[in-house]
């Protein structure tokens, strides 16, 4: 049996796939699905499949670094929101690096601005 892994409620953590590192994060046990907040997400087609592309600002302490990336649509998902209000979101795969450990997660994404 693999050993479990102690985190913080505040921890940082690598999203390789989309090639950002230092991701500042605050885990919520309660959640199903991890959330990523984002702007500008624009749907569009390539080879037949659905996409998104996105904008990101990855380091806190610089709000004016944007970044873009863009993921293949792998589902939709309605979700809560903490102010109780739902929301349909797009929902993407990615690999995340935690305390050495890589896994491959969904991430739903949203514009909380």
């Amino acid at each position: 049996m693999k050993s479990k892994m102690l985190v913080g409620s505040l921890e940082k953590c690598d999203l390789p796939d989309l090639m950002i590192e230092g991701l500042h994060i605050r885990v919520d046990t309660g959640a199903t699905t991890s959330s990523l907040h984002v702007d500008n997400i624009e749907v569009f087609i390539e080879n037949k499949e659905e996409w998104v592309s996105y904008d990101i600002h990855p380091d806190i302490h610089d709000v004016e670094k944007i970044v873009t990336r863009r993921s293949k649509v792998v589902g939709m998902r309605n979700v809560k929101s903490s102010s109780g209000e739902r929301e349909r979101r797009y929902v993407i795969e990615t690999s995340m690096v935690l305390g050495g450990e890589q896994w491959d997660i969904l991430i739903t994404l949203t514009d909380r601005s």
